[in-house]
């Protein structure tokens, strides 16, 4: 057996080791161990770009404390082969600063894909030639460096954000150079540098100092009069096309960056290199997964769109040969490297590892965690446990406390080998655990601990309908569901009749009402009948026909609407008069929570932040309205307030209106006050009923700080012990009566809403001084809208966008909003892209199942997510970032906005496609709604969109 801390390694080119027996996260182990003792440089080339980021996380965490070694990664364009949008800046700035650093690097990882590699790269001369190195006390001419910053590629701004960007204020030059973490600082005295200093982009205040900096060239390619020239020159040469129809030919000559320029790399130099050129001869190189497959099946990929597009005279293309290089040509170049290769072989070095049992919970059992109590007491060896993140960390010492399970925290895998703890703890994002059976070392992971081993039941129909709406076709109609006639009250439906009257043959719905009567109701005043919302559909009490019965019932419905709007303005009124708890911010305290956020605050935050500890701080009840886009900073206001309302001795209660939302708040709350005595639960469906109730005894003894749930919330059997804070998120998704459940409580209580687009009436509430506004617009830093289209919905179309995404292995939301065709849709997704990984999530499946479901998407052991609109609030999934809305034009603004905010919540670019049926011709309001929301496709553009659906809509009554 060979020791994985000491890995043996190729001695000389054209040479190859083997490896074998490495299961789980062991490879990323001893890859880390392998770098630390090579000659030269590792590179890794993975089959797919999600291996990419796993083997980044894993090797970055076990790499941590043993020697000098970087991780440096060459990431993907993002983009399809001849595609017309170019990367985001921050993959070129990767890029960039890896290939730079690559030819002289003595010791470290590079990670990168099959298909990255695979295309060619701009000559490794380019980039050493068109950077620009500054010191300070160097002579520089502000006018000279502005023109060389445009040449290199560089972009002239108000304020710095992004890579790629300067701004020149007077003696003093800001720049965000390619391959750098943070812009610089530049400050002139005269002509001479005084000093550099790096500085934060988002609230613009500089940090350490630096004596030097390299600027990188801003692109792969070169847009200077050389470069422009040498373009149309070789242009004209390879293309036989008129000029003056070719827009890229056109954008370049005026001196422009055309999107997907990056496909043209070969028409600006004379030759290109690959990043074998770039590699020192002392590289070691390993495989990670069958990326001769992948190669192949992306070759395949580049010839189909070629063949689609090469006869484009507007925007003609190259032929694969000048863009990309062939698989064979790939494998030839990789033997004369120091090879590492995992597999089995007469000569491979073996490593005794094995898998670990399956250790999963069941939280249905009596004892969840069984399996994993008798496994650290039967102790194979040494064990670490890992938790996601700081506040996991703390909610699981918590479980297993109770389950006298007691780990000693680590912050590396360094720190606890070093040690003699048999049983650890640590954070890292990694889910896939190890066991090293020479060293008796086991890594457990929380994805093991917490993956619900969950069978998947067949989807059987079901015979009670959705309670929410309005019954719009017969299809959603089943035989002795219980209904609702408008005139006549409550019936059952007992299906459909033909009957002739006057010679004409109709159908009837037939519904039977008390004592066996019947009414007939024509297919043509189907309007008139809605579900049966009440108490369970079998016991539903019928009416009786020919009485005064319904009208008594509904004028008592009036009466008590009637009474809500009296309540609701008493209530307002009450909150007006009396005087609320005045809370006391202790400074130390608060500061101390303040600084443990991990982003700078925006303008926007900050101005939100002070509102509401002003509007708490008063003696008048907080009723503030928090709007801003989804991921803009919303949640961190509302933990602000918690935090102050705990500090006062206060409890807080948190309305979501999703049990998928209510569980991610849970843990990001955890995490924001894992440093902090606060205690937090969660009220929902995926916690058992003994739970729950332990739970509520817990609020009323005061025991729980943070209590956060859906419409459990507003149960009466909730008593509060000292509630003096109630945020509710998404307001719209909430009725005015069901948020006003609290009345006893609700006229000394603060209120605290937050909303991306808030409901009309809410506007309408806050535009009227009612309520108290604050908007935050301003978007963090690094956030990039989403593109936006609306299109008619076509197979060529859904294939290239998730095409897209999932070459650069992200996520998809296929968002359609019907349940009973929703298996269908996630079919013919599997027609059009069979390499998908496809999942369907609806509000109809078993609890346990959808929550199954959503943890698989969220551990990207799906790709595709097939899905109802139980996605628009709740998911926050980074590497999801194109979304496909199907039918688009059945959606409210509101919703559209919100399941937009699905995706774009990292800095990848993010894409939103609006589909709508082929040749449709959309009713005035469902125009107005899709135009609106392609409109708003900056940043923050929630409130506006509120107010665009003020105007269609109309403002809608004060009082519900």
């Amino acid at each position: 057996m060979n020791d994985i801390f000491n890995p043996p390694l190729p001695e000389t080119e054209f040479t190859t080791t083997y490896w074998d027996g490495i299961v789980g996260s062991a490879d990323s182990l001893v890859l880390a161990q392998a770098a630390a003792q090579a000659e030269g440089p590792l590179l890794l080339i993975c089959d797919n770009n999600e291996t990419v980021e796993r083997c980044l996380r894993e090797i970055a965490y076990f790499n941590a404390g043993i020697g000098d070694t970087g991780v440096y990664v060459l990431p993907d364009w993002e983009t399809l082969p001849y595609d017309s949008f170019s990367p985001h800046q921050d993959i070129i700035s990767d890029r960039l600063a890896t290939l730079f650093n690559l030819p002289k690097l003595e010791r470290g990882v590079v990670v990168t894909s099959i298909t990255s590699l695979m295309h060619q790269l701009p000559p490794r001369q380019y980039i050493s030639a068109n950077s620009l190195d500054l010191a300070v006390g160097q002579s520089v001419s502000i006018a000279e460096m502005r023109a060389q910053m445009l040449l290199a590629g560089y972009q002239v701004v108000e304020a710095v954000m992004e890579h790629g960007e300067f701004a020149v204020r007077g003696s003093i030059i800001d720049i965000f150079p390619m391959g750098t973490e943070l812009p610089l600082r530049i400050d002139l005295f005269d002509d001479v540098i005084d000093s550099i200093r790096r500085f934060d982009p988002e609230s613009q205040r500089s940090a350490a100092q630096v004596k030097e900096i390299r600027l990188l060239p801003g692109r792969e390619y070169p847009m200077d009069e050389t470069g422009i020239t040498q373009f149309r020159g070789r242009f004209r040469e390879l293309f036989d096309v008129d000029l003056r129809q070719c827009p890229i030919y056109q954008d370049v000559s005026s001196g422009l960056s055309s999107p997907g320029l990056e496909y043209y790399l070969n028409v600006f130099f004379d030759r290109l290199d690959s990043l074998f050129d770039f590699l020192p001869e002392t590289t070691t190189i390993c495989n990670i997964g069958d990326i001769r497959t992948a190669g192949e099946a992306f070759w395949k990929d580049i010839q189909a769109r070629y063949e689609d597009r090469r006869f484009d005279r507007y925007r003609p293309i190259l032929s694969p040969d000048h863009v990309f290089i062939a698989v064979n040509d790939i494998f030839r170049r990789l033997k004369s490297y120091r090879q590492i290769e995992f597999k089995q072989h007469p000569q491979a070095s073996h490593f005794a590892t094995q898998s670990l049992p399956d250790l999963a919970s069941n939280s249905r059992l009596a004892h969840p965690f069984l399996s994993l109590q008798e496994f650290i007491a039967s102790a194979p060896g040494r064990i670490l446990l890992c938790a996601e993140t700081a506040g996991r960390r703390e909610t699981l010492l918590e479980l297993f406390k109770q389950i006298e399970i007691n780990p000693v925290p680590f912050e590396h895998w360094q720190d606890f080998i070093s040690s003699d703890a048999a049983l650890g703890l640590t954070i890292a994002q990694i889910d896939r655990g190890l066991w090293l059976q020479e060293e008796n070392l086991l890594l457990i992971t929380e994805a093991q601990i917490f993956e619900e081993r969950i069978a998947q039941r067949r989807r059987r129909k079901r015979t009670q309908s959705n309670t929410d709406f309005i019954i719009k076709s017969l299809t959603e109609l089943h035989v002795d569901d219980a209904v609702v006639h408008l005139e006549h009250g409550v019936g059952r439906y007992r299906g459909l009749q033909t009957i002739t009257t006057d010679g004409e043959t109709t159908e009837f719905l037939t519904l039977e009402y008390a004592n066996g009567s019947k009414l007939y109701v024509p297919v043509s005043a189907l309007h008139l009948i809605s579900r049966y919302s009440g108490a369970d559909q079998d016991t539903a009490p019928l009416n009786t026909l020919g009485t005064e019965q319904w009208q008594k019932t509904k004028r008592k419905a009036a009466e008590k609407i009637r009474d809500v709007a009296a309540e609701l303005l008493d209530i307002y009124a009450q909150r007006e008069a009396r005087k609320g708890f005045q809370y006391r911010v202790v400074q130390e305290d608060y500061d101390k929570f303040a600084a443990s956020f991990p982003f700078e605050e925006t303008a926007d935050q900050e101005n939100a932040i002070a509102a509401v500890i002003d509007d708490m701080s008063s003696t008048r009840p907080m009723d503030r309205l928090v709007c801003g886009d989804v991921g803009f900073g919303k949640t961190e206001v509302a933990m602000r307030a918690a935090f102050i309302a705990v500090q006062n001795s206060k409890q807080v209660a948190m309305l979501v209106p999703t049990t998928l939302l209510a569980q991610q708040h849970f843990e990001s709350f955890q995490d924001r006050f894992a440093d902090s005595p606060v205690r937090v639960e969660v009220l929902s469906r995926f916690k058992s009923a003994s739970d729950q109730a332990a739970a509520i005894e817990k609020v009323k003894a005061g025991k729980i700080d943070i209590l956060i749930g859906t419409h459990k919330l507003l149960h009466g059997d909730i008593d509060y012990s000292n509630l003096g804070l109630l945020i509710i998120d998404e307001e719209h998704r909430f009725g005015v009566r069901q948020k006003d459940k609290l009345k006893a409580l609700r006229a000394n209580v603060d209120i605290l809403t937050l909303t991306a687009t808030p409901i009309p009436r809410t506007l309408n509430m806050a535009l009227s001084s009612v309520r108290d506004l604050s908007l935050i617009v301003t978007p963090p830093a690094k956030r990039l809208s989403v593109k936006t289209f609306v299109r008619e919905s076509q197979e060529s179309l859904i294939k290239e966008a998730i095409s897209r995404e999932l070459l650069r292995g992200g996520q998809v939301f296929y968002l359609h909003n019907e349940v009973k065709s929703i298996d269908r849709a996630a079919e013919e997704l599997r027609e059009y892209v069979p390499q998908a990984r496809i999942c369907v999530a609806h509000g109809q499946m078993p609890e346990r199942e959808l929550e199954k479901v959503m943890a698989d998407f969220y551990h990207k052991r799906y790709n595709i997510l097939v899905c109802t609109t139980i996605i628009e609030t709740g998911i926050d999934i980074p590497s999801a970032n194109t979304i496909i809305i199907d039918r688009a034009d059945k959606f409210g603004l509101a919703q559209l906005h919100q399941l937009r905010g699905r995706v774009g919540r990292s800095h990848h670019q993010a894409y939103a496609y609006l589909l709508l049926p082929p040749h449709s011709r959309l009713q005035s309001d469902a125009q107005k709604r899709i135009e609106a929301i392609q409109a708003a496709t900056t940043l923050g553009a929630g409130f506006t969109l509120a107010s665009h659906d003020l105007e269609i809509r109309g403002a809608g009554e004060l009082l519900g």
